[in-house]
Formats: C-alpha cells, structure tokens, sequence
C-alpha cells in the first residue's frame, strides 16, 4: 500500500533519498559515456548553418558581380557605337565649333569606356577573390558534413546502447521523488545542482564527509545511524546517510 507524504518516517525518507541518489548517478554515468558529443554535434551543426548561408551570400554576391560586368560591357558597346557615330558627323560639319563639340563627346565616351574598364578588372578580381572564398569554403563544409555525420552515428550507438537502461533509470527516478515531500526534493536537487560530482546524498567515509571529506564528529554519526532526522553536512550542506545500513537493507 502506498505512503501518504505524512506518513513517510525520516528513515524512510532517508532511504527514497538514498535510492535517489544512486539512480540518479546511473543517469549520470550515461550521460558521462555521452560526453561532450552532444555539444560537439550541436556545434558542427551550427559550423554547417553557419558555412551554407556564407556560401549562399558569396554565390549571390558573384551572381551580381557577374550582371555587373554584363552591364559594364554593354555600356562600352553603347560607348563605342556612341564614338562611332559623332565621327561620322564630325565628316559633316560646318564649323569649328560643332567639330570641338563633337570632339568633347568622343572624349566624354572614352574615358566611360575607360572606366568601364576599370569596373570590370575591379569586379573581375573580386569574382576571383570570392570563388576562392566559395572553394575554401566548401571544402570545409564537406569536412564538417563528414564530422557530423561520424559524430551523429557514434552518438546514435551509444544512445541505441543506453536508451532503454537510461529510460527505466529515468522512470525509476520519477517513482521515488514522488515519495519525497517537495521541501526536501527541491532542496535535494539544489544541492545536487551545486555539487560538481551530482552527489547531494552521501554517507560518512573513514569518519568524514563522502563529499567534501572534512571529518563528522563522534556525536554527529551517531545521529546519523539513528535515522532519526535528516542531517546535512555543516561543511558543503549535503545530506548525510547510513549507506551500509541501507544497503544491507536491500
């Protein structure tokens, strides 16, 4: 029959406590196993997103480059053909100052055609500059690609490997915690959120803390095999428990 949470003794609430927290550290293990791989993969596919809208933009930025040269030479088509006619006229003139007019125009037709020109070694070198960028660049998106797919796959063995163990420790976890009142399961997972090993519940090692290893007085250990109260250490604040007591309970 099921505890109501008023009726769960200290030691009880001990014992869910203890169990808690070894279930709690399987998970941990699992997770450890993991390791840095879900962040790694995380990371190349960020690289990846990243790489694919820089090559987009330097393909897009070639792509005008590319209607800008078009343009250039059209205006230098214009530009000649401009040149070509105000020669036929000057043929036909009747003074000095329509020929020094026409003269101007050929002149004002050269130098766009000259900077047309310009434009188009300019526009030229930054086609080249940015299909090296492109090269470069998908180059390492193959790489990446590569990366993240032995990364996923390795990361996908050890889940396949952990899945169902990880899914009954996290179900087993659950179960317990709905043994343990809300005060003390959010003061537990407080402490096992500070702690840089997980452990928020520990026993009493050679007379010392399993956490912090400072010593526990005579009197205080005492308490502790009593299961009388919930006692934390007056040093890192973890809880304290009998675990050859419990263990030898199971």
């Amino acid at each position: 029959m099921a505890h109501t949470e008023s009726e769960i003794s200290i030691e009880e609430k001990l014992r869910a406590l203890y169990e808690l927290q070894r279930v709690d550290s399987e998970i941990d293990k699992i997770k450890i196993l993991r390791g840095e791989l879900p962040l790694e993969v995380q990371d190349l596919e960020d690289e990846i997103a990243g790489l694919d809208t820089r090559l987009q933009n330097l393909e897009e930025e070639v792509k005008n480059l590319d209607v800008a040269i078009s343009t250039k030479k059209n205006e230098i088509v214009n530009a000649n053909a401009l040149i070509k006619r105000y020669k036929e006229q000057q043929e036909n003139v009747r003074n000095n100052r329509e020929f020094d007019s026409l003269s101007k125009e050929i002149e004002f037709q050269t130098l766009e055609i000259e900077l047309c020109e310009k434009r188009i070694r300019e526009f030229t070198a930054q086609i080249k500059n940015k299909k090296e960028i492109i090269e470069s660049s998908s180059a390492t998106l193959k790489e990446r690609n590569n990366d993240l797919k032995n990364k996923k796959k390795e990361l996908e063995e050890i889940i396949a490997d952990t899945q169902k163990e990880e899914e009954a420790l996290l179900k087993k976890s659950k179960e317990i915690e709905k043994l343990i009142e809300a005060r003390l399961m959010n003061a537990y997972k407080r402490i096992r959120s500070n702690a840089r090993n997980g452990l928020a519940v520990v026993s009493v090692e050679r007379d010392a803390c399993g956490g912090c290893f400072n010593k526990i007085p005579p009197q205080r250990q005492m308490e502790i095999k009593a299961h009388k109260k919930i006692i934390v250490c007056e040093y890192c604040g973890r809880i304290l428990v009998d675990k050859n007591y419990f263990e030898s309970q199971n």
